[in-house]
């Protein structure tokens, strides 16, 4: 997958530093736990000090008195580095699942609230990735990285400065050995930033494919394609595998230096180390104290690569989380909402024109200048050929979509001065393809009113033909599966259909919601929705004659246009293109009533 944000990525700290807001209640602890390591560092540091005493007074003197003062302070300097970094661990535990679980749930929230054209763009599995895996990454790095990143830096600095005012000879030696490790770090970055951006989108675009591969189980294994789902993950995931290599041996890279070059440096100052202390310009205790500072170093040395790809990970992990965060919502709710009192549920649409900000400006619009009215309590049918734009003017109704020209109005309100909440509450939708949720039936059923009574529940699953529901195995309280996939497509699209019935909208709107159901559940359902049409303004998407029975009135939606608006028996005297449409839907509506029957 590209980088969804073109514009040209900030420097590491920048970017981190975009993190504050969400970690800002945590960054106090951290900050003690980096003064508590520093002081770990410290006391490990204090340590050779006590060792040059040691050398060169009480052994030097044979003192066996003074040995064990030594030891002892030795051991009691031991305790406290391990009391303090029991301290900074405990410290950073917490604040760190704190900080990413306040992200997932903006980022969450943030998808819920991006309006329909973002979800079309962008694949599951990288906003699954950015989800889980990145922010895992932020969080090991907050209660991690930055720590001992940080208290690295300060303590191999504190320590060159003991080397140099120890031995300034040897001290120099060691520090100049920092200068090729350094110029070889500011290579890493830019090398190792590009190849962990690709490992982690390529890691998002593996998560789509499982995702599509599970979601469409049915369709491969009836086309006999499990084959080539399986080598097409194969050759995803050894790209992947081939990204992760190449962060590996990046890694592997910065690591040889970070160890040759230090054990280098050792090798010259114990030679010139020995030198000066046969030619009596360093004392054996000071050699020890030396040496003993150096090994304390090393960790810190040694661990720098570790932390940095850590860092750089955490960068890259932060630039998906805010190419998202970042996006533009271009379906917001008004800065003084309108609101509706009362309201009859009249359905207008004037002079309305959609088309998608990305299509190509020689393109026509897909709504090209539709006005319709539906009246308080009247029954429409939309009907035209595929293609026409049916399912898109009944996105505009709730605002999946935002008209691009006109408007659609509610009881005479603009539904872009309403809030998005009473407008998708005064306005429902069901569709042909009926989503589920891993709830309950009972959930499933009253998602747009939780707050409904038993009687209006069963009503809806009455109206709907649902009654299967009682012959799951827990009835209402049955659990069903990822997508309603364990349920037909009719009871699926039955339950869609209880659902929008339930909310008890004014407006209702029905994408052709009877598609999956067979002949005779359909004229149960029709039957039943007569009732509720009887007070509801609706307006329904006809794929079959039966559901433009339903209507009081039609109207005609020719390559997005309404060319004509009448009864049934108006329009098939008077609209050549009516008539061609409706022979259409009889003949699908016998193509199925056979294929029932040979069934």
């Amino acid at each position: 997958m590209q980088n969804q944000n073109e514009a040209q990525p900030a420097g590491t700290v920048a970017t981190l530093a975009r993190l504050r807001p969400y970690a800002a209640a945590a960054l106090p602890r951290i900050y003690t736990a980096m003064v508590a390591s520093l002081l770990a560092s410290l006391v490990a540091l204090a340590i050779p000090q006590v060792l040059q005493w040691m050398v060169d007074g009480p052994l030097a003197d044979g003192d066996a008195s003074q040995i064990w003062v030594a030891a002892g302070i030795v051991l009691g300097l031991g305790v406290l580095e391990a009391i303090l970094i029991g301290l900074r661990r405990a410290l950073v535990l917490t604040p760190g699942t704190h900080v990413e679980s306040r992200m997932r749930n903006a980022l969450y929230a943030k998808l819920q609230d991006l309006p329909v054209t973002f979800h079309d763009r962008w694949p599951s599995g990288q906003l699954l990735s950015r989800a889980i895996s990145d922010l895992n990454l932020i969080r090991r790095w907050l209660s991690f990285g930055l720590v001992l990143l940080v208290v690295n830096v300060l303590t191999l600095v504190g320590g060159l400065i003991i080397l140099i005012v120890m031995n300034w000879v040897l001290g120099l030696i060691f520090a100049a050995a920092a200068l090729p490790v350094i110029a070889y770090g500011f290579a890493f970055e830019r090398k190792y930033s590009s190849v962990a951006r690709r490992s982690q989108d390529q890691a998002g675009d593996l998560a789509t494919s499982v995702e599509e591969s599970v979601h469409g189980i049915r369709v491969l294994k009836a086309f006999g394609r499990s084959r080539y789902a399986l080598k097409r993950f194969e050759s995803q995931a050894e790209e992947l595998r081939g990204t992760e290599i190449e962060k590996a041996k990046a890694i592997a890279g910065i690591w040889l230096y970070l160890t040759l070059i230090p054990d280098l440096a050792f090798g010259v100052c114990l030679v010139v180390g020995v030198w000066l202390a046969s030619v009596g310009q360093s004392s054996v205790g000071e050699l020890v104290a030396f040496f003993a500072t150096g090994t304390v170093l090393l960790f810190p040395i040694w661990s720098m690569g570790y932390f940095l790809a850590m860092t750089l990970d955490a960068k890259t992990a932060t630039l998906r989380f805010f190419e998202v965060m970042d996006a533009p919502n271009t379906i917001r709710d008004p800065a003084a909402p309108a609101t509706i009192e009362g309201g009859a549920g009249e359905l207008r649409f004037d002079d309305v024109h959609f088309r998608y900000q990305d299509s190509p400006e020689a393109f026509p619009d897909l709504i090209d200048g539709v006005s319709l009215t539906v009246r308080p309590g009247e029954t429409m049918a939309l009907v035209g050929l595929t293609g026409s734009g049916k399912s898109t003017l009944t996105a505009l109704t709730t605002r999946l979509y935002d008209v691009t020209g006109g408007a659609v109005r509610v009881d005479g309100v603009d539904v872009r001065d309403l809030t998005r909440e009473e407008l998708r509450s005064r306005v429902a939708m069901a569709f042909e393809e009926a989503t589920l949720f891993s709830k309950t039936v009972r959930e499933n059923v009253l998602l747009g009113r939780p707050d409904a009574s038993e009687a209006d529940l069963r009503e809806a699953l009455d109206i709907a033909q649902a009654s299967f529901v009682d012959e799951l195995p827990h009835g209402l309280d049955t659990k069903v599966g990822e997508e309603g996939l364990s349920l037909s497509g009719g009871q699926r699209q039955r339950l869609a259909l209880a659902r929008a019935i339930a909310a008890r909208p004014s407006v209702l709107v029905l994408d052709d919601p009877l598609s999956a159901l067979d002949v005779d559940t359909e004229a149960l359902v029709e039957a039943a929705l007569r009732r509720v049409l009887a007070t509801t303004t609706a307006l329904i998407v006809a794929h079959r004659p039966s559901t433009v029975a339903l209507a009081d009135r039609v109207a005609l939606l020719e390559d997005g246009r309404i060319t004509a608006v009448g009864t049934h028996s108006e329009l098939l005297a008077t609209s050549e293109h009516y008539r061609f449409v409706i022979s259409s839907l009889e003949a699908e509506t016998r193509d199925e009533l056979s294929e029932e029957v040979s069934s």
